[in-house]
């Protein structure tokens, strides 16, 4: 199975990625790691990316992700996936199980505000709202809820393992 979890930045996927995949027993990729140095320096110099920004990089997570679906391995990704053309670039040729962690800008920007060392900065989160195409088929998670939670909720509405003594999310 191969999950993205899309969102804007301070969203959570880099917080509930690895935690999904170490219950799956599979990999994690953040996407943010693929992003070529140009496009690292535009974000830090606070200018919003382009579309043509952005293939290169979408490009090479697609590439990760194909690989994974034809070795019959399980993925789970964090990439902001914020417009539809972006998510059929991610998904061409392979099943993408889509998760959107949604919350409001406020919450979302006060975490921002509070991370340290990313190049993505609170000013720019308004570009990524106004940019933002919502998925009309992903599963939707609640970001206002614990890292865990979430992460129990994506499980089980994928059917996937619960935590033990939880009860599910």
């Amino acid at each position: 199975m191969i999950i993205v979890l899309m969102g804007v930045a301070g969203s959570g996927k880099t917080t509930v990625g690895p935690r999904l995949a170490e219950r799956l027993g599979c990999p994690f990729l953040d996407g943010d790691a693929l992003h070529p140095p140009a496009n690292v320096a535009k974000m830090a110099a606070g200018i919003a990316l382009t579309d043509a920004d952005r293939l290169p990089w979408l490009a090479a997570i697609h590439a990760r992700v194909l690989d994974a679906f034809r070795s019959g391995d399980s993925l789970v990704v964090a990439c902001s996936a914020l417009k539809a053309s972006y998510r059929a670039v991610l998904s061409e040729g392979v099943p993408v199980a889509w998760v959107y962690l949604k919350g409001a800008e406020q919450l979302i920007e006060a975490r921002l505000e509070r991370r340290t060392g990313h190049f993505m900065k609170p000013g720019m989160l308004a570009s990524q709202f106004d940019a933002l195409e919502e998925p009309s088929d992903a599963l939707v998670m609640d970001i206002s809820r614990p890292p865990d939670a979430v992460v129990d909720g994506i499980l089980a509405k994928l059917g996937g393992p619960a935590r033990e003594g939880t009860g599910g999310g």
